[in-house]
């Protein structure tokens, strides 16, 4: 029987953080990632871009015959997903959910913590997925955009780190929450320094977590896991230079990422209608 890999991608670099508990989940799948790191950040452009690139994205790797995506982008999560979910035939699975519906679950005085960008925190996506999964739970949100670039530069336990997560997360710890759901995919690299932070009452939320533990219920009951003997091979596109994406994946990764391939997405994807038509 031929395996088909699962598909994952992101706007940039964030999206490797969820592939990293989706292999220490299921470290016999195949993957495909892709980071579209020649349009990142998507958070600035509008929903109608957004869902453009998405389909464009979902279309190239659905060529690559996976068997199910992950939208590892919280922003194309929000906006993207379901227009993903009418116009392709596999199990699309976004980082919202997964993370909003682990929030509800273990609140136990109702306040749940939320942060994320700009763009995530502006679309209300986690507090729209937790109210719907339990309208009783007051949603406190915080943009923390600095968080970003201090993950990318490796700067998750310095000085600067705990004065930076100090200075957006006191309100949050003063507002009671007992649930913090880490709304980014660069923030569990910081999940330490926020730990200590918030204080050790308050659970933290990892959607990569929670993601990969849905992917795996998913691929289970449809009876699509791999065989648990097997070993997964793990392939990367870009559509920027890879050069940047290689030193900071690494670093998310914690180890060597090779077989990075550099792709263009629209041609690629006018290439194969044209073979589709022909």
């Amino acid at each position: 029987m031929s395996w088909k890999a699962i598909g994952i991608f992101d706007s940039g670099i964030g999206g490797l953080t969820v592939l990293k508990e989706l292999v220490r989940a299921m470290p016999q799948e195949d993957t495909v990632y892709l980071g579209d790191t020649a349009r990142v950040p998507y958070g600035a452009k509008s929903p109608e871009t957004v869902t453009r690139y998405s389909v464009e994205i979902a279309s190239f790797l659905v060529k690559r015959e996976i068997k199910l995506l992950v939208v590892a982008c919280n922003t194309a999560s929000a906006v993207s997903l379901e227009t993903l979910q009418e116009r392709f035939p596999i199990p699309i699975v976004g980082v919202i959910d997964p993370g909003a519906r682990r929030a509800a679950a273990v609140t136990r005085n109702g306040k749940v913590g939320v942060i994320g960008t700009e763009a995530t925190i502006k679309s209300s996506a986690y507090t729209r997925a937790i109210k719907r999964m339990n309208p009783a739970i007051e949603v406190i949100t915080r943009a923390c955009p600095l968080f970003v670039p201090l993950a990318e530069e490796g700067w998750t336990s310095n000085e600067v780190a705990r004065l930076t997560a100090q200075s957006y997360l006191e309100e949050l710890k003063e507002s009671g929450v007992d649930t913090l759901v880490l709304g980014c995919t660069h923030y569990p690299l910081l999940k330490e320094i926020i730990a200590q932070v918030m204080g050790e009452k308050v659970r933290l939320v990892d959607s990569a977590e929670e993601t990969a533990r849905t992917v795996a219920d998913i691929l289970r009951s449809r009876e699509l896991l791999r065989p648990a003997a097997e070993k997964g091979n793990h392939h990367y596109y870009v559509t920027d230079v890879p050069a940047g994406f290689i030193r900071v994946g690494n670093r998310f990764l914690g180890g060597k990422l090779e077989d990075v391939h550099q792709v263009n997405l629209e041609e690629a994807v006018a290439r194969e209608n044209s073979h589709v038509q022909a």
